[in-house]
């Protein structure tokens, strides 16, 4: 897999202070005692003048677009001048208000205008708990009977979902539904199923996402191929490995059920590999974006690609996050695969929590941090030899 050691390639875009301030947050992402101080810390300094500023310039500046979608676009168009899409991802995360859910309900269709034809924007995104509130998703999810307070929040949950899948459909715009812990999944895959019988009847508009950490998860996605098919509508997946393992362990064991984890790291990427495998050969039905920082991954999947003789390969899309894998995502945009990239935005004290959620994230893949210090230091050498 060398493909993916061209770092000239991968840091075509970042200055060598940018690759610097690279280097140096993933050399303290690489320090798990660090990031768990920071998790614990940095929700109190955030206060303390001067912090904020601090935040912005480092780890906000390298994992975010900006503060608001117009800050973001700069960093849109940078990225498309490389022939990597952007999905614009507001990530304010841990509110629990109605108030809350409305901002997001109109920040994310506001995002589907701008999207509208701008091949820039190729998808927009939201997370369900930015629609409502995990409580009823869960109460939903186990069929519970809902108080009067709740039903009334499950039913603007439903209303924000069937009008921004609406205004994604009158737009022609790709819409993602991002995945949550599994106790209030249930809820979001029935209610994104409904939206794809409406909404998908034509072509895939909206897309839901399969977290292959989870055991049940491929036979999710045959049952929901084969339901497809008798109904006759289109399926979209973002296949990804999953990021909440720890929690959903924990509370599992907590709570005296049985995890929906798999086992081990290779019954995941046996499952991932799986169900892209699935929906690759069924590229007639179900449109592919497979979000991973895997190397193999990518490369398999490259592989796919160039052997196939179907012309349906525009479904497939590779995609990855801001500020990590370049070296995946500019790589294979030079080879002109479809590749977009995950751009957060937010005002930095709202975004903190998916701040420390990345960095957490990074300590705990085997080798992620480690991987993308080797590349930096490797261009950051090249460079130094080409001028010295």
């Amino acid at each position: 897999m060398k493909i993916f050691e061209n770092t000239k390639i991968a840091f075509q875009s970042k200055n060598n202070y940018e690759l610097r301030r690279a280097h140096l947050l993933f050399e303290a992402v690489n320090i798990p005692a660090l990031v768990n101080f920071s998790e614990w810390v940095l929700p109190f300094a955030k206060h303390i003048p001067g912090v904020k500023t601090l935040i912005k310039k480092s780890i906000f500046a390298h994992f975010c677009g900006g503060e608001t979608r117009k800050e973001s676009l700069e960093t849109v168009e940078k990225l498309h001048e490389k022939k990597i899409g952007s999905i614009l991802d507001y990530s304010i995360e841990g509110k629990e208000e109605e108030s809350a859910y409305d901002n997001c309900f109109q920040e994310i269709n506001e995002i589907i205008f701008l999207a509208k034809d701008n091949p820039a924007i190729p998808f927009v995104v939201f997370k369900p708990t930015g629609y409502g509130s995990i409580h009823v998703y869960e109460k939903v999810g186990l069929k519970e009977k809902l108080t009067e307070k709740e039903q009334i929040a499950w039913e603007n949950i439903q209303k924000r979902y069937f009008e921004t899948c609406k205004n994604a459909y009158e737009n022609d715009v790709l819409l993602m539904i991002d995945a949550e812990e599994s106790w209030m999944q249930d809820a979001v895959d029935e209610l994104v199923t409904e939206m794809m019988k409406i909404f998908n009847r034509e072509r895939c508009i909206i897309i839901n996402t399969l977290q292959m950490y989870r055991h049940d998860r491929l036979e999710f996605l045959k049952n929901q191929y084969e339901e497809a098919e008798r109904e006759n509508y289109f399926l979209g997946y973002k296949v990804v490995r999953g990021a909440y393992m720890e929690k959903e362990r924990e509370r599992a064991l907590e709570k005296g059920y049985p995890s929906p984890i798999q086992p081990d790291k290779q019954s995941t990427d046996n499952d991932y590999n799986a169900a892209i495998d699935f929906i690759f050969h069924h590229q007639d039905r179900i449109l592919l974006f497979a979000g991973t920082h895997n190397e193999l991954s990518c490369f398999q999947l490259k592989e796919k690609l160039e052997k196939s003789e179907n012309p349906k390969t525009q479904q497939v899309w590779f995609g990855q996050l801001l500020g990590m894998s370049d070296n995946i995502s500019y790589v294979l945009a030079d080879l002109n695969f479809h590749v977009a990239k995950y751009v957060p935005y937010g005002p930095v004290n709202d975004v903190l929590p998916y701040l420390i959620r990345r960095a957490k994230e990074n300590t705990s893949v085997a080798g992620q941090s480690g991987r993308e210090l080797i590349l930096i230091e490797k261009e950051l050498k090249r460079r130094k030899q080409e001028n010295p």
